[in-house]
């Protein structure tokens, strides 16, 4: 997988420099749906991605946020699991959080994680049994086994439309950041304790963060404590998902089961 993870980071960060070149500029914004934008800049870094990973691996499946879906990708053992610009509506508020998120799927497990955060230079990056590492550095999740001492990362949109009011006074704090992905790499850095989102995600928003967290001595379930695996017909992870260090992912399942 030496190859692959090379690839994919240098992939990462060069798709990373072509958002960087609308970042606070001029480009098109338009809505796929209610709420969910799109702008010049995702459909660029999709179109590098998707040239660069397939071309190097044409026997590997491809899953992307920004690509017209297939199922031909199901037949492959192997499968591309990515979103070229995760965080898009902090992107266009001008927000430095959002990712490049790169994952390599095999037989449904995540076994290649690449996020770049172009704003900020952070690369975090994983290979299945090889550890995870933001800049070079080791990685290892927070290990706190207290809520009220924990801080846990939310989402931006959750938060202001009052989801996450019942869980007020069960942790230390609550820090909305944008891009579930980023978050995702926060929490195996140990720069929180703890990630959940009350609403489904997609696959490639996840895949290459869980990758990552798993390295980093966390694990990440959905909401109501399943497993989760990726390349699927469906993509919607439902009903929401919680990330913490394995220790105490049975007691923070308990936690948003009760509310």
């Amino acid at each position: 997988m030496e190859k692959e993870l090379k690839l994919a980071i240098e992939a990462a960060r060069e798709a990373g420099s072509i958002i960087m070149n609308y970042y606070q500029s001029k480009y098109e914004i338009r809505d796929k749906s209610y709420h969910n934008p799109v702008t010049t800049a995702d459909h660029a870094a999709d179109t590098y991605l998707k040239n660069t990973l397939t071309k190097a691996y044409p026997e590997y499946g491809w899953l992307s946020e920004e690509t017209v879906d297939t199922k031909e990708r199901l037949s492959h053992s192997r499968t591309w699991v990515v979103d070229p610009l995760d965080g898009t509506k902090e992107f266009i508020e001008g927000v430095p959080h959002f990712v490049v998120s790169v994952a390599l799927v095999e037989d449904g497990e995540p076994i290649i994680g690449v996020l770049y955060n172009p704003a900020s230079d952070e690369l975090f990056s994983a290979a299945k049994g090889d550890g995870a590492y933001l800049d070079g550095e080791r990685l290892s999740c927070s290990t706190e086994k207290d809520f009220k001492d924990m801080i846990i990362l939310n989402s931006r949109s959750e938060t202001r439309n009052g989801l996450w009011e019942p869980y007020s006074t069960d942790f230390k704090e609550q820090r909305a950041i944008g891009s579930v992905a980023y978050k995702l790499g926060l929490t195996s850095a140990a720069k929180a304790d703890i990630f959940a989102s009350l609403r489904p995600k997609n696959e490639w928003d996840i895949c290459a963060g869980h990758c990552i967290l798993r390295e980093a001595g966390g694990e990440m379930v959905n909401l109501e404590g399943k497993p989760i695996t990726y390349n699927n017909e469906k993509t919607l992870i439902t009903p929401g998902l919680i990330a913490s260090n394995v220790e105490i992912l049975d007691e923070s399942i308990d936690l948003f089961k009760q509310k």
